[in-house]
């Protein structure tokens, strides 16, 4: 064969085999992001349902990433007592998560934006080690917020979390926005900016399982936390989640009907 045909050929198939390549090792990401994929833990048994279908699986922690409003529609972990840390680590940047099929939001859309980069999963209840850290600076992990609520009441509530999960040896939470169609955004990829955020704590002794939830306004708040009390079914409703869907049937209609403080030490 002529010489000059020879690299031309070598240089195609060496990109389809690139091509091919990678096509696999995509393939084999995706399969850690597909709901049911999960492994037998806690952490995963508690998954709720998504509705975009788009559901990671990092290390410390799980979300389901609406490509809709650039942010995630619920970031779920469990917080043991034993995460507890006091360990200071310099803060990291925050980076695009690549896990998500599109990419999550550049964190640039934030800049000048007048609202925090606030995260759902706390890079305080992840001190205890500098990866699991880190992880929390996915802008996947994020969702614009008002300063005054970022500082104020949403972080007297992660700290009461923290409390929790030290009290009754260990807790899962999932928390976010309530995303809808009537949300002001920001940046040029159009970020929504949440009216209401919320959480639910989930403490699964076998001997009383118990669970709390919370829906707050997105703004500066003095009330008291047990003022933003709600049921689980309600934030069901706001954001057509089913949170605890592999519960028993029985256990899950209880729990989540309940808008009590009842066990919960305040």
């Amino acid at each position: 064969m002529n010489r000059k045909y020879i690299y031309p050929i070598l240089i195609i198939i060496v990109s389809i085999g690139f091509y091919y390549f990678e096509g696999y090792l995509e393939t084999k990401e995706d399969n850690s992001v597909i709901p049911g994929n999960e492994k037998n833990t806690s952490s995963f048994y508690y998954l709720p349902t998504s509705t975009t279908g788009s559901v990671i699986i990092h290390n410390h922690y799980s979300l389901s990433y609406s490509e809709k409003h650039e942010q995630a529609e619920w970031v779920a972990y469990e917080l043991k007592s034993e995460h507890l840390s006091k360990n200071e680590f310099k803060r990291p940047y925050f980076e695009i998560d690549r896990k998500v099929r599109s990419t999550s939001a550049d964190w640039r859309n934030y800049k000048k934006s007048g609202y925090d980069r606030g995260h759902l999963c706390p890079a305080g209840d992840r001190r205890f080690s500098y990866d699991a850290f880190e992880e929390t600076f996915k802008t996947s992990n994020v969702s614009p917020q008002n300063h005054e609520f970022n500082s104020g009441i949403w972080n007297r509530l992660e700290q009461k979390i923290r409390y929790w999960a030290k009290r009754y040896d260990g807790v899962y939470v999932i928390t976010g926005g309530v995303l809808s169609d009537d949300l002001k955004s920001i940046g040029y990829e159009a970020v929504s900016v949440p009216k209401y955020f919320y959480k639910i704590v989930y403490d699964h002794s076998e001997t009383d399982p118990k669970i709390i939830a919370f829906l707050l306004p997105h703004q500066d708040a003095q009330k008291p936390l047990q003022s933003f009390v709600v049921s689980v079914d309600k934030l069901e409703e706001l954001t057509g989640i089913d949170f605890f869907a592999k519960l028993d049937d029985q256990i899950e209609a209880r729990i989540e009907q309940s808008a009590t403080t009842k066990g919960w030490k305040f």
